[in-house]
């Protein structure tokens, strides 16, 4: 008879409890990388924004006093209206390697959504899409960017045992930079003087933080129509913006907008700092910062983690505008290599914004859904 219990989190110590058993999980895997701890418990702490249109849970598997896995129970009901489903999402799951336990949790989630109504149950998914999405189900022997899940391949094999398939898949992509602009990349000037698009540079924090503002409203617009996506409330943004913005690097950002100074477009991108997060285990103090600082300022590998276009200017070339300019910025900084975002794989037109480079696959990610 097992003593396998799956237990809610209650209280601080629990959520950090939480928050940390990945570290011992993953403690030999030298690909996975922490999310930043004060990043972990603004989100699954009591004054996350997203729980003015979401419920949530969160639960521990623990077995002979030891913790053995953990799980989020997750309603957004902005995206269940939206998208006119009944959905209870599972996200920040990690388990060791039993089967029991992962049905245990998972079981558990299906428990708490059929008590609220739902129908179905998704993930790995978070709050919205600004949290970390889609298990790795390709290539892992790769190490994973800081802003992605990273788990171990049984996990994708215990699920489908439960009666999991696949939803959607997202792919990323790897690109080698090279010393010279791409041939697609010379006819941006076209852009500017047919559609009045161009490049804005910002010269301040303050500048950045307007923009930044300007950014999450075109992200609504664009990400509209994509999977489970749902809009991002004005608190969020405030969040998002006094969170990231400060630490943006001008060089790797891209601001495009019209003749009329109205923000058409943005690509935000930052070094590859996976070994130093992993290294740091997370934490930013007392001494976590040292290898984040030293990675972020000598690198030479970057990170495509956010793009987005308003729809009217999708088919006008706003994004090669952008290329133009953080690949002319590349070059000046010695950076020759790009890891792309995770891109839904039916998603034809961002898939093929980066045809010019040749992109070569690096993993893949998926949504898996369940009926309950």
């Amino acid at each position: 008879m097992t003593d396998l219990q799956i237990v809610p989190v209650a209280g601080r110590r629990m959520l950090k409890e939480f928050i940390r058993f990945p570290l011992d999980l993953y403690k030999d895997c030298d690909k996975w990388v922490p999310a930043f701890e004060d990043d972990e418990f603004k989100s699954l702490g009591p004054d996350n924004p997203s729980l003015s249109f979401c419920e949530r849970e969160l639960y521990l598997a623990r077995r002979g006093g030891r913790t053995v896995g953990r799980v989020a129970a997750i309603i957004n009901h902005k995206a269940n209206k939206k998208w006119n489903e009944r959905t209870v999402r599972f996200g920040w799951i990690d388990f060791v390697e039993d089967f029991e336990v992962a049905k245990a949790l998972i079981d558990q989630v299906v428990t708490w959504g059929k008590a609220k109504g739902a129908e179905k149950v998704k993930g790995p998914l978070g709050f919205t899409d600004m949290d970390r999405e889609g298990l790795l189900v390709e290539d892992f022997e790769n190490e994973s960017p800081f802003t992605v899940i990273y788990n171990y391949p049984y996990y994708g094999e215990f699920l489908e045992r439960l009666g999991f398939t696949k939803d959607v898949d997202w792919t990323q992509r790897c690109i080698e930079l090279p010393d010279e602009l791409p041939p697609v990349l010379q006819m941006a000037g076209l852009v500017e003087k047919r559609y009045g698009v161009h490049i804005y540079k910002a010269g301040s924090l303050k500048q950045m933080a307007r923009r930044g503002r300007e950014m999450f409203h075109v992200l609504n617009d664009a990400f509209a129509p994509l999977y489970e996506y749902s809009k991002l409330s004005e608190e969020q943004i405030d969040g998002y913006v006094r969170q990231y913005v400060p630490v943006l690097n001008k060089d790797l950002v891209a601001f495009a907008v019209n003749d009329e100074d109205q923000l058409v477009g943005f690509t935000v991108t930052m070094p590859h700092i996976s070994a130093a997060v992993r290294k740091a285990r997370g934490r930013i103090l007392p001494f976590g910062w040292i290898p984040i600082l030293r990675s972020l300022r000598h690198n030479d590998t970057v990170e495509a983690l956010l793009i987005g276009v308003l729809p009217e200017y999708q088919a006008k070339g706003a994004a090669l505008l952008m290329f133009k300019y953080l690949h002319e910025n590349y070059i000046r900084l010695g950076i020759k290599r790009m890891l792309l975002n995770p891109q839904l794989e039916e998603n034809h037109k961002v898939q093929s914004l980066f045809a010019g480079y040749d992109p070569k696959p690096y993993q893949r990610r998926r949504s898996y859904v369940k009926e309950i």
